[in-house]
């Protein structure tokens, strides 16, 4: 099956300040050593949305310039789970995706040590959760979507993850 690139969104929003690392309890290890670690992704959904991550069956994720995103992207693993968020429009998680190929390097970047990672479908929330909604739950106030809003590719602790995916259920 062909890899089909997710379109670059508009990353300006991601780009960080030279020398800015990840912050205090957001290492780029997934939130803890448990196999598969768990992830999420953002995209604006009127660049690559859910539904076309499902038609395409797999996708490269590109264009990512952010270096504590590039980082979390290199450690992500073949079978981790991985929660697609679809934002600016929308502001919401919309479903499970697993990573299918460990990074390598990112074919759009013209220099740099940028990565990508082949995401593929898992499945879909059988309802959107909401920023709102994940706000508004005092056990996911200091994950990264809440603490780090602009940050695109983000580690979630196992605890996180499941809360979120029961919200979708």
């Amino acid at each position: 099956m062909p890899v089909h690139r997710a379109p670059r969104a508009k990353r300006a929003a991601e780009r960080s300040e030279p020398g800015s690392g990840p912050r205090r309890g957001f290492a780029a290890t997934g939130e803890g050593t448990e196999s598969p670690r768990r992830w999420l992704v953002k995209q604006e959904p009127t660049a690559y949305s859910w539904d076309q991550l499902v038609r395409d069956g797999r996708t490269m994720w590109d264009g990512v310039r952010n270096f504590q995103a590039r980082n979390n992207l290199k450690a992500m693993k073949a079978g981790d789970r991985v929660l697609y968020y679809h934002s600016v429009e929308g502001q919401a998680v919309v479903g499970i995706a697993e990573v299918a190929r460990e990074s390598y390097p990112d074919p759009t970047a013209k220099e740099g040590d940028w990565v990508v990672v082949d995401l593929v479908p898992v499945k879909p929330l059988a309802k959107p959760v909401t920023l709102d909604a994940i706000k508004g739950v005092a056990a996911l106030k200091d994950i990264a979507l809440v603490r780090q809003g602009r940050l695109s590719v983000m580690p979630l602790a196992k605890d996180a993850f499941d809360t979120i995916v029961k919200m979708g259920s």
